[in-house]
Order: C-alpha cells, then structure tokens, then sequence
C-alpha cells in the first residue's frame, strides 16, 4: 500500500501492474527526452545571435517535424495497446466473484460456491485495533488464492462506484444494469488495500476494499469455514 509523501506508484504485485510501470517509465522517458529537445531549443534560440537565412523555407526540417510525431506516437501506442488486451483478456479463470457497489458498502458473492457470500463494511475509527489502518480496514476481507487467474465481474446496485485497487493495477467501474469484469492474479501473498474511486454521495471515502491474497491451500480452509 502506499505510504506518506509517496511521489510514484506502488510497488506491483501482479503481472499486469508490472506491464503498467513499465509502460508509465517508458512513456515518461520519452517526455522527458522531448522535454529537455524543446527546452534546449528555446535556450538557444533565445542566447545566441546567429541566424540562418533559409531555416524558415527549409523543406527537410518540416518533413522530420512531421514526421517524428508520428513515430513517437506509435511508440507509445503499440505497447498502450498491449496492455490493453492483456487486460481484457482471461482464460479459464480459477475462481469467479460477483461484487455488488452500494451506498457506501461493498458485497461480494463467491459464484462457484452455493452460499458464499458476504458485505463489507469499513470499520469506523472507534472500534479499530492497534495496527489497523483508519479508513482501510473492513469487518470482512475479500479472501483469493494467489498465483490463481480470478474472474471479478463488479456492478452496482444503485448509483455509480469504482471498484480499485491500486498495487494489483484494477480500476473497473461499477455501472448500475451493467457487468464489467476484471482480472486478478497476485504474485504474492498479502494485504492490497484500495478504494471506491468515483464519487457516490456522501460517504464516498467510507468504502475501502480489502483483498487478502493466500496460498491455495489456505483460500480451501477459509472457503469451509465459511459455508
């Protein structure tokens, strides 16, 4: 999870948020390296004296300044699309879970399962235990088993929310009369903590998401015990 004064992403753990930083350092790079072209460019034109009578005529340096967009462009939309797709895409998915957005709760159904299903609630300040996170910690964790292609289909069951969670790269909104899907898989065990990230009213900032990722074996004790 993130901590204070944090300036860049959070530390990936999943594929696709690996794919997502590198494509963000990427593309960064190539803003900073026209950055520092224009900036060199306009210090120049501003300090030095000579000129050269024909730049403004020249025929080659309009071809290279249209050019060279294009070919940045392209750079930056071939790995965009990408991950676009790899986004999208899932195959044979181990374990499928239906979440449900309200005002201002999350439930979730366990739709492989007969009677698995619970809502989560955030655990309001006064009853939190020493080490629990203000504004994070819900009364009933989403339990998955890592290292496990999982299928969350997300909709809403009154105005719009935003089903996010930030270190596993997910962000799917939840539409009322629509079922979005996302992909999960965790390369390790832990806590991910996220969010509702659109605004529903007046306890937005009460909704927090809790995903604690366990091996297989764990995720089968649970699922019992739970039924």
């Amino acid at each position: 999870m993130a901590y204070p004064f944090q300036l860049g992403l959070q530390d990936a753990s999943s594929p696709i948020m690996e794919e997502l930083m590198n494509f963000h350092d990427h593309t960064l790079m190539i803003v900073f390296l026209i950055s520092s072209l224009v900036l060199y460019i306009i210090t120049l034109m501003l300090t030095t004296k000579l000129t050269h009578t024909s730049t403004m005529d020249a025929q080659e340096v309009e071809t290279i300044w249209t050019i060279l967009p294009a070919v940045i462009l392209i750079l930056i939309a071939l790995p965009s699309l990408r991950i676009l797709y790899m986004m999208d895409e899932i195959n044979n998915p181990a374990l499928t879970v239906k979440t449900m957005g309200h005002q201002w709760y999350w439930s979730y159904e366990y739709t492989d399962y007969e009677d698995l299903c619970f809502d989560s609630y955030m655990i309001p300040t006064t009853d939190l235990k020493p080490g629990e996170l203000r504004l994070l910690e819900v009364d009933n964790r989403v339990v998955l088993p890592m290292e496990l292609p999982i299928r969350m289909l997300i909709s809403s069951e009154d105005v719009l929310h935003s089903w996010a969670v930030p270190s596993l790269g997910l962000k799917t909104d939840a539409i009322p009369g629509r079922l979005n899907q996302a992909t999960i898989s965790s390369n390790r065990p832990g806590l991910f903590y996220g969010q509702c990230s659109e605004i529903c009213g007046s306890n937005h900032s009460f909704m927090p998401i809790v995903l604690e990722m366990v091996p297989l074996k764990n995720f089968e004790d649970w699922s019992l015990s739970m039924i």
